[in-house]
Order: structure tokens, then sequence, then C-alpha cells
């Protein structure tokens, strides 16, 4: 055997096991993918059902949006009347606020006083039933 073929030989099994352990290398590999592809098929099942709520909940909350806006639409043209209503009526309502305001104070305080007068009395009451009975009881 010459330097060349040893060369040859040595070089065809360094190949061959090369191959082999590509070989190994590519079955852990395959293994790998399955075991992946189960877990995706898996995450699939258990993502499906939340997609479909999440779908659902994406539906309602685009009802509710929409009612929302046409909700704040109808307020938008009812606050414009109202402010139309306030405008007609400012002028009125500060006459009449004037002829009215001070009639309202004076009663008012007419009450406020009458209230203050009724408690200073019943205190005066309550004061002197207190003496009387202390003087009783300092007497018996």
């Amino acid at each position: 055997m010459t330097a060349g073929e040893l060369a040859v030989l040595l070089a065809a099994v360094l190949c061959c096991i090369g191959f082999a352990a590509l070989v190994v290398v590519l079955m852990r590999v395959l293994d790998a993918l399955k075991a992946l592809h189960g877990e995706v098929a898996e995450l699939r099942a258990e993502t499906k059902p939340l997609l479909r709520e999440l779908n659902a909940s994406t539906t309602e909350a685009r009802a509710a949006v929409e009612e929302a806006r046409h909700d704040l639409e109808r307020f938008d043209r009812v606050l414009g009347s109202a402010e139309a209503i306030s405008g007609a009526l400012t002028g009125g309502s500060r006459m009449a606020r004037a002829a009215l305001s001070a009639p309202v104070i004076k009663t008012v305080a007419i009450g406020t006083g009458t209230k203050r007068a009724v408690r200073r009395l019943r205190r005066k009451d309550r004061v002197a039933r207190t003496d009387r009975r202390e003087r009783r009881e300092k007497s018996a």
C-alpha cells in the first residue's frame, strides 16, 4: 500500500465518520423539529378559544364605542340647544334675579333670625329650669 492509497483510505474513513456524525446530528434536529411541531399544535389548540373570545370582545367593544359615539352626538345637539335657550333667557333671568333677590334675601334673613331667637329663648328656659332645680336640691 502506497502513501497515496493510505491517504485515500484515511480520507474515506474520515468521510464515513463525518457522514455518520452528520446523520446523527440530522436525526437529533428531526426529533427537535417533531417536538416543536407538537408544541406548536398544542399552542394553536390552546389559543383558538382565546382568539375567538378576543374577537367577540372586540366586536362588543366596537358596538359599545359606536353607541357611545351616537350618544355623544345626541348630547352635543342637546347641549347646543341648551346653550341657545340659555342665551335667550339670560336677559330675562337677570331681570327676574334683580327683582326677586331682595325679597328672597329678606325672607331668608327673617327665617334665620327667628330660628336664632327661638334657640336663645329655649337655652334661657333650660338654664332657668336647671337653676331652679339646683336651688330646690340645695334647699332640700
